[in-house]
């Protein structure tokens, strides 16, 4: 069975940082793309940041490129993304997702391209 499970969210002020996690199991974990997105209340979900586990490329969303930053960790299965100076209009649920293989348009961080979901960290931001 395919999980992803995210930690890491929580309540910070505006300028602070936070690290995610996404703990993934129940596939091959370098075969695939992960992906973080984030939805706030009332608008749509974003795509955010992608990491190829296969090659380590990654991408970012124009509006977070510069304050987040994607890794992962093969050996433990798990991506994480770097948030820093956080600003009250990160406030959403954030989610990470893996698209099974293959897939090609990495940039276009499209919701729609990504099989398994993980449960939602919310990450609260008081300005």
């Amino acid at each position: 069975e395919v999980q992803l499970v995210e930690s890491g969210g929580g309540l910070v002020q505006a300028g602070g940082s936070l690290r995610l996690s996404c703990a993934a199991s129940g596939f091959t974990f370098n075969e695939y793309v992960i992906g973080w997105f984030r939805q706030a209340p009332g608008k749509e979900r974003e795509g955010l940041s992608c990491i190829s586990s296969t090659d380590g490329s990654t991408y970012y969303a124009d509006s977070v490129r510069g304050r987040f930053t994607i890794s992962s960790d093969n050996a433990k299965d798990t991506v994480y993304l770097q948030i820093d100076s956080l600003k009250p209009e990160d406030t959403a649920v954030y989610y990470c997702a893996a698209s099974e293989p293959p897939l090609f348009r990495l940039w276009d961080l499209s919701a729609s391209d990504y099989h398994y979901w993980g449960q939602g960290t919310q990450i609260t931001v008081s300005s």
